[in-house]
């Protein structure tokens, strides 16, 4: 749709379920927690992950939604010939302030239901951090909430280990 001009470039829209949804505004704590959020990935993944911000990832030929941030297994072509599939992602992160509920509630089932891993929401209003995990037939059968001071441990990624304190919520 962008390429037959139906968006402009600066439309905030994700396809989820085959309906082009308008995204909310993002607001400054928001703005500010992704890229620092993303430095921090970074330094610890170094080369064994792709940090992936803001950028989507095909579900399916009716979704590619934007993640706030995404861990994607490495590919020499940082995914210019395709967009990530499911498949290639390793850990998605949705921050959430304002759009808490719509991203805990749709969001996260969403990813869920593609056969992502693990899940995080940075919950910037309760300054936590909800991990999804043990997928069971496209759903999350765990949810585990760190609070600052405590170490938050990927239970599929365990070098993806760091202070909650380094995180900037």
């Amino acid at each position: 749709m962008a390429n037959a001009r139906v968006l402009k470039p600066d439309d905030r829209v994700e396809l989820r379920d085959g309906e082009v949804i308008q995204i909310s505004p993002i607001g400054s704590p928001h703005a500010a927690c992704v890229p620092r959020s993303a430095d921090s990935l970074r330094r610890i993944v170094r080369r064994t992950a792709i940090v992936w911000v803001q950028n989507p990832v095909r579900r399916d030929d009716f979704s590619e939604p934007l993640p706030d941030i995404a861990l994607l297994k490495p590919r020499q072509d940082y995914y210019a010939s395709r967009q990530p599939l499911p498949g290639d992602v390793l850990l998605i992160i949705e921050v959430a302030d304002v759009t808490l509920l719509k991203d805990r509630n749709v969001k996260i089932p969403l990813h869920g239901r593609a056969g992502i891993p693990e899940a995080r929401l940075i919950n910037l209003l309760k300054q936590q951090i909800e991990i999804y995990s043990e997928l069971v037939k496209g759903r999350y059968r765990k949810c585990v909430k760190f609070k600052r001071g405590e170490a938050v441990v990927s239970p599929n990624l365990p070098r993806l280990s760091l202070e909650f304190a380094a995180l900037p919520v």
